[in-house]
């Protein structure tokens, strides 16, 4: 392993461990994000077993988002972005299989409105003092 994924390896560990779940969700939301834009990258580059690593891997942070949500509190918030996350793993899918950047957009652009709303949640929760 080279110096810089050393680097990486330990910065995101680090960064892990000092976060409070709200944080995780965001850094995971962020990680997905990087790598569809890196996959679309790769994806006009030529360079198919890079963007199949990077749909791969954005396709386990979804999922990962996916088996956060509270169901039980969240009821029907946490149904809809589970739909959307399933939607979303599923055109990651199709983005891989037939090398689709629009694909890769449209998710892109889903996960974009969670994210702005995700940081308004948080600028919430500090206001009242949850955070």
């Amino acid at each position: 392993m080279n110096a810089l994924h050393q680097y990486q390896s330990v910065n995101t560990q680090t960064s892990v461990v000092d976060v409070d779940r709200h944080q995780l969700i965001q850094l995971l939301l962020d990680g997905v994000m990087e790598r569809i834009n890196m996959a679309s990258a790769r994806i006009k580059a030529k360079d198919f077993e890079g963007k199949n690593k990077l749909i791969t891997k954005s396709i386990e942070i979804v999922a990962g988002l996916r088996s956060f949500l509270d169901m039980e509190k969240g009821q029907e918030l946490s149904q809809n972005l589970f739909d959307l996350y399933e939607y979303c793993e599923r055109r990651l899918l199709d983005a891989n299989i037939r090398n689709d950047i629009d694909a890769l957009e449209e998710v892109a652009g889903h996960i974009r409105k969670i994210q702005e709303a995700w940081r308004g949640i948080r600028s919430e929760a500090k206001e009242s003092g949850l955070i």
